[in-house]
C-alpha cells in the first residue's frame, strides 16, 4: 500500500519546498489549498496548481476558509490595515493571521483521516520567520498529539523546514528541482512583489544567503 501524506501548498516557497520533500520521501502527496480572502488569494492558488502540476498531483483539494476573513485582526485580510514594511517593530506583525496554521491543520487531519493518509507536510519555518506563534516546532509537536487524539489515529505532522534559515530552504529547494518561478510570497501585490513586507525580505535574504537569483524578480 501505498504512504500517502496531505501537503498544505499555500504557494509560496516553504509549503513548495516541503511538498517536494515529501515527494522524495515516497509519499502519494493530497495537496491542500484554502482561499481566505487573502490580498494574493488568486495569485497563490494560480502558483498552488503550477506547484500540483510540477510534482504531477493528481488530488488536489482547494478549500473555502473565508472566515478566517471574517474573523479578521490581520493585515492579509484587513484592507483597512496597512501590512508592516519596516520589520523595525519587535511585537508580533500585524500579517500574523490568528492561529491559521491551527486552523489548517485540524481540516488537513480531517482531510488525512478521510484520505487514510498516515503524514501531513506543513512548511513551517520557526526562526527565521516573522515570529508567528504558530510555526514552532513546539506548536507543531503539541498539535500533532491533539490530532492524533481526537482523531483516534497515528498520523505525523511533518515540517522538514522547521528549524532551517531561508538560505538553506532555497537551497534545499533548487537541490530538489523546485521551480521557484512557480512560487508567491509577497502579503501585498499580486502582479509584482513589492520587495518590502516580511515575506518579501525574507525571501530576498534566502536568495541572497544562497547566492542565486530570485525568477519572480525582474
Amino acid at each position: 500500500m501505498n504512504k500517502k501524506a496531505v501537503c498544505v501548498i499555500s504557494g509560496g516557497l516553504d509549503s513548495a519546498t516541503a511538498a517536494y520533500i515529501a515527494k522524495s520521501q515516497g509519499y502519494e502527496i493530497i495537496a491542500l489549498h484554502f482561499d481566505y480572502n487573502q490580498r494574493t488569494m488568486n495569485k497563490e492558488k494560480q502558483c498552488f496548481e503550477q506547484i500540483c502540476d510540477d510534482l504531477g498531483v493528481e488530488k488536489r483539494y482547494i478549500l473555502n476558509a473565508d472566515f478566517i476573513a471574517q474573523i479578521g485582526g490581520n493585515s492579509l485580510t484587513d484592507t483597512s490595515l496597512k501590512i508592516r514594511k519596516s520589520g523595525v517593530e519587535k511585537d508580533l506583525p500585524n500579517s500574523y493571521v490568528p492561529y491559521r496554521n491551527g486552523i489548517f491543520l485540524s481540516i488537513a487531519a480531517a482531510l488525512a483521516q478521510k484520505e487514510k493518509a498516515q503524514a501531513i507536510f506543513i512548511g513551517v519555518v520557526q526562526d527565521d520567520s516573522s515570529g508567528y506563534p504558530d510555526c514552532s516546532l513546539k506548536f507543531i509537536s503539541q498539535i500533532n498529539l491533539a490530532i492524533n487524539e481526537g482523531t483516534g489515529e497515528n498520523m505525523q505532522i511533518i515540517a522538514p523546514l522547521v528549524d532551517l534559515n531561508k538560505g538553506e530552504i532555497v537551497q534545499k529547494a533548487i537541490n530538489l528541482g523546485v521551480n521557484l518561478a512557480h512560487s508567491w510570497s509577497c502579503y501585498e501585490s499580486e502582479i509584482k512583489p513589492c520587495g518590502e513586507c516580511d515575506s518579501c525580505r525574507l525571501r530576498a535574504n534566502g536568495f541572497k544567503k544562497a547566492n542565486l537569483k530570485d525568477p519572480i524578480i525582474d
